[in-house]
């Protein structure tokens, strides 16, 4: 391993910088991936990672991952240094940096029967996180984001999610082009909205494919996504609360999906 000791080196000075700068990141496409566990997930989810840097004094603990990445770059960075680079401000003892992976719709590949989570134009990066982490705890197949309001590979929503952002297929396109995808394969949309015809979410029948669709808390969901749902749903909740988290929601929707799922495998 090359060590490094001076904030001035070319390698961490790029590393602050992907940690700063999304448009970086954009350009140069890759992303910052801190901490074992969600670099683990990272490989699990067929991610490349181009170099790794281990804080001083923790590299005996690294041995493994450092001997199963040894194509990639590796460096020894001082402990004064490695304050400067840590995002968790030194809780966590190695940073990544991973190659980005094409997220288009053309790439998006699911089976005949998948439950599929769609986000529209996610704002807040811990949101995302959760939402993905609970999606893969509900088993869901992928995810689609539309007109996304935040870089996808934001480091708060890598942290967010336990690295469970890099296990679901992703793909991320306009409102419009997510709408004529689904359309295009015959995928069912139910909408979380608000809405005249809207059914409680525990009396729907989810059948697959289906895409479960969230807006954001705000403003929910826009009028192309309410006039090419198939079916709107809603959350009953006592009058005195007018909404839910987005991320709580979704979870009720999700594992309502995955219970209907489960209990038609049995019948």
């Amino acid at each position: 391993m090359k060590y490094l000791s001076s904030t001035k080196n070319p390698e961490i000075k790029r590393l602050r910088l992907l940690s700063q700068k999304s448009r970086e990141r954009k350009k140069q496409a890759v992303f910052l991936i801190e901490g074992l566990r969600e670099l683990k997930k990272a490989i699990a989810g067929g991610y490349c990672i181009n170099a790794l840097f281990v804080e001083e004094g923790s590299e005996i603990g690294f041995e493994d991952i450092c001997q199963k990445l040894s194509d990639s770059e590796q460096f020894l960075v001082s402990l004064a240094v490695f304050e400067q680079i840590s995002i968790r401000s030194g809780s966590e003892k190695i940073v990544a940096i991973a190659q980005a992976k094409n997220h288009s719709l053309d790439t998006f590949s699911l089976n005949k029967n998948a439950l599929i989570l769609v986000i529209e134009a996610p704002e807040k990066p811990g949101n995302i996180g959760a939402l993905y982490r609970t999606a893969a705890a509900a088993q869901f197949d992928g995810v689609i984001i539309a007109n996304p309001k935040t870089d996808f590979y934001n480091p708060n929503s890598i942290r967010s999610s336990l690295g469970c952002l890099f296990l679901l297929p992703t793909a991320i396109s306009t409102s419009d082009e997510v709408i004529a995808y689904l359309n295009e394969k015959e995928i069912f949309i139910a909408t979380a909205a608000l809405h005249a015809e809207a059914v409680p979410y525990n009396q729907f029948e989810y059948k697959t494919p289906i895409a479960l669709v969230m807006g954001t808390e705000s403003t929910g969901l826009n009028t192309n996504w309410l006039e090419a749902s198939h079916q709107h749903l809603i959350i009953p909740m006592s009058k005195e609360v007018d909404s839910l988290n987005l991320s709580v929601s979704a979870g009720i929707l999700m594992y309502e999906a995955r219970s209907k799922k489960i209990e038609r495998k049995k019948h």
